[in-house]
């Protein structure tokens, strides 16, 4: 009598992980032809031959080109791989719990300093071509509506601890922080005269505690 052989269990987190590091080479790919060639002159199939994998692996895993410059974009945002919604993020925790309007302030600064170098350069992609492609205008226009709303939840938290000017209304403490955190002014310190991050979130905290605080 013939034994059979078992069939070998199927080794679903072995194939989860070879994914997600798949997708992982796609977006470090994706973020280094950006920045460097700008939306014209990036290609899907440039990608896939950065990333090694086949074109329609690409579009398996993220999509459509300007799909991936959306991912790209909240991946900047969050530091990982998969969008997080802006509440569950660690640094906003952190600012929400932080035990005063100096120290909310420090905690946000220190993120941008982070955040930024990885988020302006893809910011400065999608400005640039919303002119041409309607999707990406959408998506800059959603992007910064976005900045906007959450830029005035930062003024209001701020306001919450009787620390913030009293000449000073919610909305306008969240347009100077809204102007003042901008990706593009970041650049123009940080590219355009060679300020490191560590100085622009040293700038930032200390403009903002004089700009804003009583």
């Amino acid at each position: 009598m013939v034994a059979h052989r078992k069939p070998r269990s199927y080794d679903a987190s072995r194939r989860r992980e070879a994914a997600e590091h798949t997708r992982h080479a796609i977006l470090q790919a994706a973020h280094a032809c950006f920045v460097a060639n700008g939306w014209a002159g990036t290609t899907m199939a440039a990608i896939a031959r950065d990333a090694d994998v086949a074109l329609d692996t690409v579009y398996a895993a993220v999509g459509t080109k300007s799909a991936l410059l959306r991912l790209l974009i909240e991946r900047a945002l969050s530091g990982v791989d998969e969008p997080v919604p802006a509440g569950e993020r660690a640094y906003v925790k952190a600012i929400g719990d932080a035990p005063d309007a100096p120290t909310k302030i420090a905690r946000y600064a220190a993120a941008l300093r982070n955040i930024l170098p990885r988020l302006a350069p893809l910011v400065h992609v999608l400005q640039a071509a919303s002119g041409a492609e309607p999707e990406l205008n959408a998506l800059w226009r959603e992007i910064s509506e976005r900045r906007a709303r959450n830029m005035r939840l930062f003024a209001a938290d701020l306001a919450k601890t009787g620390a913030l000017r009293p000449d000073l209304s919610v909305e306008e403490a969240a347009d100077v922080v809204w102007a003042m955190n901008s990706p593009e002014l970041y650049l123009l310190l940080v590219d355009g005269r060679g300020w490191t991050p560590e100085r622009y979130e040293r700038w930032l905290s200390d403009s903002w505690r004089r700009l804003l605080l009583r």
